[in-house]
């Protein structure tokens, strides 16, 4: 028996199914290239980890203007470029940051949300 391809109900999701495998195992695909990051409220301070698998100590580079912390870092197969909003304003002159294994660890201490102005 000969089988025709053009009335196979299933063709199209089996190509489908392959074309997302193929950009998962690239990278491309939006679950796969999505950054882990998590952000904790330890009270006066917040401490952020970022998983960066595949990259260099020296390839990353952290920026923050007190209400978001920029994450820009580059590996053999992928780049990194995220913005994290920040829970709370942070005094970004504080922070220290830690990278082991691909874990990066930044932490900052929390500064006053806003000054208090007097009235004279």
């Amino acid at each position: 028996m000969v089988r025709d391809d053009r009335d196979d109900p299933f063709d199209n999701i089996f190509d489908e199914i392959e074309r997302m495998m193929n950009d998962m195992t690239r990278g491309d695909a939006g679950f796969a290239s999505e950054t882990h990051i998590h952000v904790y409220d330890e009270g006066d301070v917040l401490r952020l980890v970022a998983d960066l698998p595949g990259v260099d100590k020296d390839a990353i580079d952290l920026k923050c203007d007190g209400e978001t912390l920029t994450i820009s870092a580059a590996g053999d197969r992928r780049e990194y470029d995220e913005r994290v909003r920040l829970p709370a304003h942070v005094d970004e002159h504080s922070a220290s940051a830690t990278f082991n294994n691909g874990v990066l660890q930044v932490t900052f201490d929390r500064s006053e949300d806003s000054a208090e102005i007097d009235v004279e």
